[in-house]
């Protein structure tokens, strides 16, 4: 099995470049979905978190889920993105790791695709075979985040200081392309990203075949 990282700043396009991939036949998860339910109500980070970040994020009106806007409202406002991650990731990356085990029991020739956006920055690079990072302009990737906050309900301003945060607490683009064995650009149109989605699953079959 092919173990392939897939990673990029923030609003740079790599759930459709995951999905793109699953598409052409691999396995893909998130590590935000897997962060969501490791965080659901009778999980043991719930209660971390919640201890940590306080009752303020808890919706009583969703079974008392916790709330995400309200988590990142404190997590970035506060510069506390740091804390979230340190309850977070090791348990995000051993979910990762059973998950991986387990295509490759099922799968031995697959390739399995881990979608985060923190691989370079966690350390964690070399759990993987092979990195994809997926790059796009910093303006165009503002003006999408805002489109979709504001869609979201979220003031235009908030928004705006809400990217900024994000960006801050990544590794800026060109340090990850340094490191990346494969580069997506998402810049313009899907269109355009299609083949090279195309091209870059052509090379990771040939790889996860001879593995």
């Amino acid at each position: 099995m092919l173990r392939v990282g897939l990673t990029g700043g923030v609003a740079s396009g790599k759930s459709t470049v995951g999905k793109m991939m699953e598409a052409r036949g691999a396995y893909v998860i998130q590590a935000d979905l897997i962060a969501h339910d490791l965080m659901k109500p009778g999980e043991p980070l719930y209660e971390e978190v919640v201890k940590r970040f306080g009752q303020s994020i808890v919706n009583k009106n969703d079974l008392g889920a916790i709330d995400r806007a309200k988590l990142g409202a404190i997590v970035f406002g506060e510069g506390r993105i740091e804390d979230l991650n340190q309850l977070i990731h090791p348990a995000v990356i051993r979910r990762q790791e059973e998950w991986m085990a387990e295509i490759g029991r099922k799968d031995p020739q697959s390739i399995a695709v881990v979608e985060a956006a923190l691989i370079v920055e966690a350390g964690v690079k070399g759990r993987f075979d092979k990195l994809v990072v997926v790059k796009c302009h910093e303006a165009e990737r503002q003006k999408r985040f805002v489109t979709r906050a504001i869609e979201n309900g979220m003031n235009e301003d908030v928004a705006i200081q809400r990217f900024q945060a994000v960006i801050a607490a990544q590794m800026p683009e060109d340090q990850k392309l340094k490191v990346a064995d494969y580069v997506i650009d998402n810049s313009a149109c899907l269109d355009s990203t299609e083949p090279e989605v195309e091209n870059l699953m052509e090379e990771l079959r040939a790889l996860a075949m001879a593995k």
